[in-house]
């Protein structure tokens, strides 16, 4: 098994639990015993597959760097490496070519892909918020005649998925070739890292899909968002129709190593269109 760079940071004498890795994912590791073990065996298995597959300098040094982060004592960092861990070796199960881009002060995008001779690239964001957010109001999504002046916690997400998207793409907007933001989602509360468990969140996933798509005809660098949410409850849909730009799976609730709900929502004005081969490759990673 190839050797893995372990976290350089000095061990500390209370045991705090990493609490927040997926299942199958989560083994837990005892901030004392992190420079020892390194990662789960789990996640040392995915990390030398990528190694192996990612042959170029530039994706050992990023490779490198992505082991500190998934052992960081900060929550974002470490969803932010997940995601990244994740989707690059899912994108790799569906026989994509995948690099890591390197690291500069531009803001550039995480991954550059090929299927065949066709070149995409994907960015990786993962979205947490803090244990200082101002706790969001206690109530799910609940009948708009009873809802009164407080705003729904479904509601506030999709906002703040909205003024994700914004952010990126600023930063994307350049690019010449599709190019596919990735947002990953663990806690829908958006409260950081926190031992107990989260309220749930119901969520309207049609209308998430539909302001995403008129949000995304205004940003036309954006190919396509692909949003990873882990713990919302999915409103049941009271209308039948569908977008024709957006793919949904849903899965069930125990299923605790997966994402419960995964949309990827394709821009339809975007000017770098997935071609027919990308679209099949991001609906099979769905």
């Amino acid at each position: 098994m190839t050797e893995v760079t372990m976290a350089r940071f000095r061990p500390r004498k209370t045991v705090k639990l990493v609490s927040h890795l997926r299942e199958g994912l989560r083994a837990p590791i005892p901030a004392w015993k992190r420079e020892e073990q390194g990662l789960s065996r789990e996640l040392e298995d995915r990390w030398s597959s990528l190694h192996r597959h990612c042959a170029d300098q530039s994706s050992h040094l990023r490779l490198g760097r992505l082991v500190d982060r998934l052992l960081h004592y900060d929550y974002g960092v470490r969803e932010s490496a997940l995601a990244e861990l994740e989707l690059a070796t899912q994108l790799i199960r569906v026989g994509v070519r995948v690099n890591f881009l390197p690291e500069s002060q531009a803001r550039t995008a995480d991954l550059e892909c090929r299927l065949g001779a066709e070149r995409f690239f994907v960015e990786v964001t993962a979205m947490v918020g803090s244990a200082e957010r101002q706790r969001l109001p206690l109530r799910g999504l609940i009948a708009d005649e009873a809802l009164g002046d407080e705003e729904d916690r479904g509601v506030i997400l999709i906002h703040r998925i909205l003024a994700r998207i914004q952010q990126k793409a600023k930063q994307l907007a350049d690019y010449c070739d599709p190019v596919i933001l990735s947002i990953s989602i663990p806690r829908a509360d958006l409260q950081g890292e926190k031992t107990t468990r989260p309220d749930a969140i119901w969520l309207d996933l049609k209308t998430l899909a539909g302001s995403v798509t008129v949000l995304l005809t205004r940003l036309r660098s954006l190919s396509a968002v692909m949003i990873s949410l882990w713990d919302v409850e999915p409103l049941p849909s009271k209308a039948g129709t569908r977008l024709a730009n957006v793919e949904l799976v849903e899965r069930p609730k125990h299923r605790r190593s997966e994402p419960r709900a995964r949309l990827l929502i394709r821009n339809p004005g975007t000017i770098a269109p997935l071609s027919a081969r990308q679209d099949e490759a991001f609906y099979q990673v769905l």
